[in-house]
């Protein structure tokens, strides 16, 4: 099959480039100016795993207007709150035969999807992988050669001869998937993890192994699972594991599956773009909200994090600097008066 990849970010590049490895035909169609044009000038990306062996890997790279391939599948990454103009800027090369998969974070981009593909044809699904875009046109694969791995669900639950087709690619890729029956569920999970890791991660800026050594994190954890755990059951919605299971795999996956790695969410606040919390501890705290239920530390982890967007926009040096020049100032003027 052909796969063209809509969000050549950090996922995007890492499920694309995999493919490619492996044999199958790729685009990546992207609206950031400066990565496709970086792409272009290096003619490919240069991808490292775990900071090593950087090298170059061709790719074709195209706006969303000047693409006009013929792609089995659309593999879509990009930000929640960005989904909405990508897929109109793009929706001139959608056709009634293309299947769609999407691994986004949080929840609100299967509806959007739904604009523009009939649920048969939608895949959805989580990805325990770690990656980290350096900077336009380089991209760094965390975590050894085949680390890491994808759950995925037809949006019907009832998985076709093109789901399974794509489920052999993605193995041949190295992408770990696993299919499975339970299409809310999955996507749930990787909420319900994201909402503790990533949002916990990008409030102390620590990498996930740093993270999962602190003496409070099995607390503050379990507590953000239980909240979560109790709005999935009063909203119906069936977890692929259990509460403990749930924190074994942040265990897991901080310690020894991407022990070095900072999350997304803290790329995006590092990098001066806005976090997709309202998609994560939000939507938990939202949904719960439906069904009478207060998830009040996802809330409070919420306003937390915009509050850290809303500072991390002052320049602290500078502001510091200016307190003290206007103490010393006061300080002057007083010693003068004095005298």
């Amino acid at each position: 099959m052909k796969y063209a990849v809509l969000g050549s970010g950090a996922m995007g590049l890492r499920f694309g480039v995999l493919l490619q490895e492996a044999g199958f035909e790729v685009d990546f169609v992207d609206t950031w100016e400066q990565q496709v044009e970086t792409i272009r000038s290096q003619r490919g990306v240069y991808v490292s795993r775990d900071g090593q062996n950087k090298h170059l890997v061709p790719v074709n790279v195209y706006y969303p207007e000047e693409y006009h391939g013929q792609a089995d599948v659309l593999i879509v990454f990009t930000k929640q709150y960005m989904l909405a103009d990508l897929l109109e800027r793009r929706a001139h090369f959608f056709n009634d035969k293309q299947y769609t998969l999407t691994c986004m974070n949080g929840m609100g981009h299967i509806e959007k999807l739904n604009q523009y593909f009939p649920s048969n044809r939608v895949i959805g699904g989580t990805a325990m992988i770690g990656t980290v875009l350096n900077q336009a046109g380089d991209v760094d694969f965390i975590g050894q050669k085949g680390a890491g791995s994808v759950n995925l669900a037809n949006q019907t639950e009832q998985p076709d001869e093109m789901t399974h087709q794509l489920i052999g690619d993605f193995k041949t890729a190295g992408l770990n998937p696993t299919l499975t029956d339970n299409f809310t569920g999955t996507l749930m999970a990787k909420v319900v993890f994201n909402s503790v890791v990533n949002t916990l991660c990008t409030m102390f800026r620590v990498r996930m192994g740093e993270f999962i050594q602190a003496p409070t994190t099995r607390a503050l954890s379990v507590q953000l699972i239980d909240e979560a755990y109790d709005v999935c059951e009063r909203a119906g919605i069936k977890l692929l594991t259990s509460r403990q299971e749930e924190w074994q795999q942040v265990v897991t996956v901080s310690q020894t599956g991407n022990p070095l790695h900072f999350p997304s969410m803290y790329q995006d606040l590092s990098n001066g773009r806005e976090t997709e919390v309202d998609y994560i501890n939000g939507y938990i705290y939202d949904l719960g909200k439906k069904y009478n239920y207060e998830a009040s530390t996802h809330n409070f982890l919420r306003d937390l994090v915009h509050l850290t967007e809303f500072t991390d926009k002052f320049d602290v040096n500078g502001f510091i600097n200016q307190v003290l020049e206007d103490d010393k100032a006061s300080e002057q003027k007083a010693a003068a008066v004095s005298q």
